[in-house]
């Protein structure tokens, strides 16, 4: 199931996205309203809208987004970087969360902003201590995600929060899939219709449950949290005015316009 977070009439639901459409269109896609909230029991109302009418939000509001670095070998090389021996994580704070077909707001404070394309894991219970053949049963699904990054500051400053952590940096979208084998999959990254990243979920080094795993020794997890499980070789510059897309086999694809923050 697809399952999307949107506005209308002044209204935040969630809905079920049924239907086809052709890749980067809505066409032909409707939204079943949700009873309820995606991370208990819920039923669908059977009173459906077009996507096309209404805005969609970001998938989720989690109370936090965990984020590895580091988790592609080709990356940890382009980044000058060894890879490391367990999992290596960094946060992206609530408030850096935005949807698809919102605006990432290009900081005053870098002149070198990157695209980095991921595959999210969104939280759907509680958890803490998740050994490793539970970890399906804590995730609700799967969407995808944009680590934007001011690299300039990240090298600067060597400690990660402004430089991952400023709004807009954590683009997610444009919906949850929730039936999906996350084991190999294609992440694809276009700026302007030009290709810049192309990876699978197979190259990753620690997988989605070494991930789980390991953070979840350290703190709890809430319904709704995303989990950022790296990026692909290929990272690169974002310029005023240009569109970046992140596609993700079996989920779709996020796209956002870069502008200059005011």
């Amino acid at each position: 199931m697809r399952i999307a977070r949107f506005s209308i009439d002044g209204n935040v639901a969630f809905g079920a996205v049924e239907g086809e459409s052709p890749p980067g269109s809505t066409d032909g896609l409707v939204l079943d309203i949700i009873k309820g909230i995606p991370f208990a029991d819920f039923e669908l109302s059977g009173t459906k809208v077009p996507l096309s009418k209404v805005r969609l939000l970001p998938p989720v509001l989690p109370n936090k987004v965990v984020a590895f670095g580091r988790n592609y070998a080709e990356h940890a090389k382009e980044m000058g970087g060894e890879v490391p021996d367990a999992p290596f994580a960094f946060f992206k704070p609530s408030t850096s969360v935005i949807g698809s077909g919102d605006d990432i707001a290009y900081p005053s404070f870098t002149e070198e902003l990157h695209h980095e394309a991921e595959l999210a894991v969104v939280i759907g219970r509680m958890c803490r201590e998740v050994p490793r053949e539970r970890v399906k049963d804590v995730i609700l699904g799967y969407t995808c995600a944009n680590d934007v990054t001011a690299r300039d500051v990240q090298r600067r400053e060597k400690q990660w929060a402004r430089a991952k952590g400023f709004d807009s940096s954590c683009p997610l979208g444009p919906w949850v899939e929730t039936d999906l084998d996350p084991s190999d999959l294609t992440i694809q990254c276009t700026v302007n219709g030009r290709q810049r990243q192309l990876g699978r979920t197979s190259e990753m080094i620690h997988s989605i449950e070494d991930l789980i795993v390991n953070i979840t020794e350290a703190m709890t997890l809430l319904p709704g949290d995303v989990i950022l499980t790296g990026t692909p070789a290929g990272v690169g510059p974002l310029s005023d005015g240009d569109e970046v897309a992140v596609t993700i086999e079996g989920i779709g694809t996020l796209t956002n316009k870069v502008v200059k923050r005011g």
